[in-house]
């Protein structure tokens, strides 16, 4: 995602002053303000990034409350650091969610008879029905502002974007766009629904097999498309976008509507019974369709199941993929190891030259490097220790000796989306790292040997990665795992590997395996594998359907970073099997000397 613009604290204050100016003449007691734009996207264009724009912070996560006198952003425990590097603590009081929520902050701050404004197009039904309790157990209200105040205070505030549509083609999507919204239609009936509406970009970019440029890094349209049980979908999307050939082709299977005419459309739904996403569905889409006598239908979005489960041709895509880039990952581990000692190498040329091993491994594979997943997570000692840490010229530190490194990075090719990460010593370790980081490998090695059954939940297996930190007193305020999108998003719903992960695990989904651990000011360590949701092989006298996961990343795990004494047979086993076989798929997109490195970095750990 473009880095947005970093006022300065004389800027923000002075924006926080301005927006106050407003919110007294709509007599207004205070307004939300969400990292987050119509379609609820994870990353915003720039033209949605109001958060950044008032306070400095960045994240992909988060929420500010600006009140009278008191002003409050909520971000979870990825950006604790960046929130107090980025924003101006004598403005805004940081606030962590997993402690309090922003409904829960603000049942403290008002009184009876306060009014607190919010965008019901950047607020979810679901948030804005917990806020709006909060409020009126305070006797105070909640109130929708069509216009948002920020934007008649942002000038200069970009357009939105209108980048290009393509297709998707069956060779990579594996099931057509009429098979699937045929399956959608089954399970609008089956669930007594005339209509669903879907926001989220990466929803729509599956269930019509297209893709977009409109988000950094996300191969995504920003489009509405309304679900019909008894007719054809309704896609709303701006069409600037659309070439002859893609218009032609969407054509065939959705009535083709300008953004604009979303809200009459929604109005024309009348009586009908529609399902809606209460977590990612604007508030403002639910008032439309009840204003106009609607039922609204609460449930999951009904592609993210489907998604999630990838079909045999996204799966085959998917293991195609993280060959090119392990191989990618491997020649830039070399090419590390050769200069890193150095003291010469900084975070900005790290992560520059594993971008340009991304694109020469994968055309060296007849492939391409459509994008990065994400901008690249460099981080060296302190800066390693900031989970979702995005460096910057006047961040940027070298790789020193004695120090850790830690890559978080990954590739968006058309066959598969890739994210991994690897943590590396920059000469030689303290105990205490060799420590932390043997910890968090048996978490991740404890995560990927599991065998659980059918209909267990993320949350169920999460401790199985933090057991052994616990153990020492330690642990990570991240989830361990999210799902990984194919040729989409790299954060994908529904299932997650997490203490809040409430949903099922099934064949097919494909998670990451990535738990860490952070010593704020010093360094960070996270090892992260992606892994596929797979029927468990045959267990003798068992009685139930289990499954397990299949690891499908191929890059060493840095042997010089593990103490072997606190590894069991069993741990060691899998990690000099897991090694084994890396040279055996990736030594065909290496010269001689990379082989020889990755023959070196994958020997048994007793040898």
């Amino acid at each position: 995602m473009t880095e947005p613009s970093q006022p300065t604290t004389t800027v923000h204050a002075g924006r926080v002053k301005e927006l106050r100016t407003l919110l007294a003449a709509d007599s207004l007691d205070g307004f939300l303000v969400p990292h987050a734009d119509e379609h609820q996207s994870e990353y915003l264009p720039p033209s949605a990034e109001r958060l950044a724009w008032l306070t400095g912070f960045t994240g992909s996560a988060g929420t500010a409350i600006i009140m009278k006198d008191r002003a409050a952003l909520f971000v979870d425990g990825r950006y604790t650091l960046q929130a107090a590097g980025q924003t101006d603590t004598d403005i805004f009081e940081h606030v962590d969610v997993g402690t309090i929520s922003p409904s829960d902050w603000i049942a403290g701050q008002i009184t009876a008879g306060q009014r607190i404004g919010y965008d019901p197009w950047l607020t979810t039904i679901a948030q804005a029905e917990r806020m709006a309790a909060k409020c009126l157990g305070a006797g105070a209200e909640l109130v929708a502002v069509p216009n948002n105040p920020i934007d008649r205070l942002w000038k200069d505030r970009p357009d939105p974007p209108a980048g290009a549509v393509t297709l998707h083609p069956i060779e990579f999507a594996g099931r057509e766009a009429a098979d699937k919204i045929a399956a959608l239609q089954q399970h609008l009936g089956a669930n007594k629904a005339d209509a669903a509406i879907l926001t989220q970009p990466d929803s729509i970019a599956w269930t019509f097999n297209i893709r977009g440029t409109d988000i950094a890094h996300n191969p995504v349209a920003l489009a509405f498309a309304i679900l019909h049980a008894a007719a054809s979908p309704d896609l709303f999307i701006d069409g600037r976008k659309l070439s002859n050939s893609v218009r032609a082709y969407l054509a065939g299977h959705a009535r083709l509507r300008d953004i604009g005419e979303l809200p009459q459309s929604l109005a024309d739904l009348g009586s009908s019974a529609v399902l809606v996403d209460a977590d990612v569905t604007a508030d403002a889409i639910a008032t439309a369709v009840t204003e106009a006598g609607g039922r609204i239908l609460k449930g999951r979005d009904p592609t993210a199941l489907p998604k999630a489960k990838k079909n045999e041709t996204e799966l085959t895509g998917a293991r195609a993929a993280q060959v090119r880039d392990g191989a990618a990952m491997v020649r830039f581990l070399a090419w590390l190891d050769r200069v890193g000692a150095g003291g010469q190498v900084d975070e900005i040329a790290a992560a520059e030259r594993l971008a340009a091993f991304r694109v020469e491994t994968a055309r060296q594979d007849r492939s391409e490097l459509v994008d990065v997943s994400f901008d690249t997570i460099s981080g060296a000692g302190p800066n390693g220790a900031i989970v979702h840490y995005r460096v910057t010229p006047e961040t940027s530190l070298k790789l020193t000796p004695g120090s850790l490194y830690l890559t978080d990075s990954g590739g968006q090719y058309r066959d598969g989306t890739t994210d991994i990460t690897r943590t590396v010593p920059i000469g030689t370790p303290s105990d205490e790292i060799r420590d932390r980081f043997t910890r968090v490998l048996k978490g991740h090695i404890a995560l990927a040997t599991a065998i659980f059954p059918t209909g267990t939940s993320g949350a169920q297996i999460d401790t199985l990665a933090r057991q052994s930190l616990w153990q020492a007193g330690l642990d990570y305020d991240h989830g361990t795992g999210h799902g990984i999108g194919s040729f989409l998003s790299v954060h994908e719903g529904p299932a997650r590997i997490s203490k809040l992960g409430s949903v099922a695990l099934e064949t097919g989904m494909i998670l990451s395996n990535e738990p860490g651990y952070y010593k704020a000011g010093s360094y960070g360590i996270r090892i992260e594998n992606l892994i596929v949701v797979r029927q468990s092989r045959p267990i003798p006298d068992g009685e139930r359907d289990m499954l397990e996961f299949e690891t499908i990343s191929l890059c060493p795990i840095d042997r010089r970073l593990v103490d072997v004494s606190l590894l069991n047979a069993d741990e060691i086993g899998w990690l000099d099997a897991y090694h084994a076989g890396l040279s055996a798929r990736l030594d065909h997109l290496l010269d001689d000397a990379e082989r020889a490195w990755l023959a070196e970095a994958t020997r048994p750990l007793d040898s």
